[in-house]
């Protein structure tokens, strides 16, 4: 299996958008046959998986990831294991050990403020307010860009 981490000086790098480097493993079984880190050269947020994809990855370890990237890695069909911590290669081996301490529901691994009725990890959105997709109406968006009013999250 291809395992990827999102990467920065031996840790789990916390926000999948703004990830400059991923650890690639190859593994067999529960061992680690090679590792290499690797640059994005700039790539972001959505081009991320596409990414990934080129590099045969299987599953991605990471801390915090926002909607959209979420739906770009399951499209892609890689496994994500988010809101993981600490030393990447640690981390690499608790999955394969099936011990990696790990939240499915993280979205965001910190908070943007979305005031009320703009939440960030739920589905229930009313008028305009997604998660995760480019719909951007009234401006309210989850795992976008911040387009407008500053109710965004995963994004800038």
């Amino acid at each position: 299996m291809i395992i990827a981490v999102t990467y920065k000086d031996g840790e789990v790098f916390q926000h999948f958008g703004h990830s400059e480097q991923f650890k690639i493993y190859e593994t067999e079984g529960s061992e680690i046959v090679s590792g290499k880190v690797v640059d994005t050269n700039g790539s972001g947020h959505g081009a991320l998986a596409g990414f990934l994809k080129e590099h045969h990855v299987e599953a991605l370890i990471c801390g915090g990831i926002g909607g959209g990237a979420r739906n770009a890695l399951a499209d892609a069909g890689i496994s994500l294991y988010p809101g993981a911590s600490g030393n990447a290669d640690e981390q690499v081996k608790a999955l394969l050990s099936d011990t990696l301490n790990y939240n499915p529901d993280t979205v965001c691994s910190h908070h943007h403020g979305h005031g009320e009725g703009h939440d960030c990890g739920s589905h229930g959105h009313g008028e305009g307010h997604s998660c995760g997709s480019h719909d951007h109406g009234e401006g309210h968006s989850c795992g976008g860009h911040d387009h407008g009013e500053g109710h965004s999250c995963g994004g800038h």
